[in-house]
């Protein structure tokens, strides 16, 4: 990372945190700010590449998407494939499924999945799974940022997909140490991992990730991009190798609470 974006302080500055307070802090401050992101929405546009054995893209597929929050959950809402806008039955099938997650979000609590299985690992559980070492403090972004590297222990007991997936992962992560915010985290597999004993899908090692989120209206933290590297094989037969490029912008500030149906203002303060 270039040292205009991330440069470490000077040794003398303030201790830093226990890394497990920090996360705990991390949590609680998401949970306050829930109800001001309910009021946000973003637009995202997601480039996938298909890639052959040998590293070179085959087939090519973009996707819009906006996103709004309900009850603390993220709920996504396709506009675009390929560039072309959704219509027909496609939009309204996407309105309809939009309407629906939209009512269940506000009977399921938050932390638990809208869709799939309803596992969540709490901060405090992925702690107990993860090693964390080389903590330190970097101005990142011109902001105090306090950051450490982490990696599943293999000897920890796990119960559930979600804790399973964690033991298996390393990387680092970047806590804005003024807001208590995930500015950014970089994750990769360290092992194969199995799901359904491999029966369904085996997400192989060497597949990783990134996400960045930034403050915006001074007043809350939302994602402004990431990327995803996957090669796997699913049901013993496909073999999946995607390069996925995620970037988020536009975001919009509602004067009124969304539910589908009803009309949004959107006031005009876009960062």
């Amino acid at each position: 990372m270039s040292g205009s974006i991330c440069r470490a302080v000077a040794a003398d500055d303030a201790p830093l945190p226990d890394i497990r307070q920090l996360m705990i802090e991390v949590m609680q401050h998401q949970r306050e700010m829930d109800k001001i992101r309910e009021n946000y929405t973003y637009h995202s546009t997601v480039l996938t590449e298909e890639l052959d054995s040998a590293g070179k893209v085959t087939k090519t597929s973009t996707e819009e998407i906006d996103t709004l929050f309900a009850n603390s959950h993220r709920i996504e809402r396709t506009t675009k494939r390929d560039g072309k806008p959704l219509e027909g039955h496609d939009l309204e099938k996407e309105d309809e499924r939009i309407k629906k997650l939209v009512e269940k979000a506000q009977n399921v609590p938050p932390g638990q999945a809208l869709e799939g299985p309803k596992q969540t690992v709490t901060i405090t559980q992925l702690l107990d799974i993860m090693q964390v070492t080389h903590p330190r403090r970097v101005m990142y972004k011109d902001r105090p940022t306090i950051v450490f590297d982490f990696a599943g222990r293999k000897d920890a007991k796990t119960h559930g997909l979600a804790e399973d997936a964690s033991k298996k992962l390393a990387g680092t992560l970047w806590v804005d140490e003024k807001d208590k915010e995930v500015a950014r985290m970089e994750a990769h597999f360290t092992d194969n991992f199995h799901i359904g004993a491999g029966l369904l899908a085996n997400i192989q090692k060497g597949s990783s990730f990134y996400f960045d989120q930034g403050l915006v209206n001074n007043e809350i933290w939302l994602p402004t991009g990431g990327e995803f590297r996957v090669q796997a094989r699913v049901l013993l037969l496909k073999g999946i190798r995607e390069h996925v490029i995620e970037h988020d912008a536009n975001y919009e500030k509602f004067s009124v609470q969304d539910v589908p149906g009803k009309t949004v203002t959107v006031v005009t303060d876009k960062k």
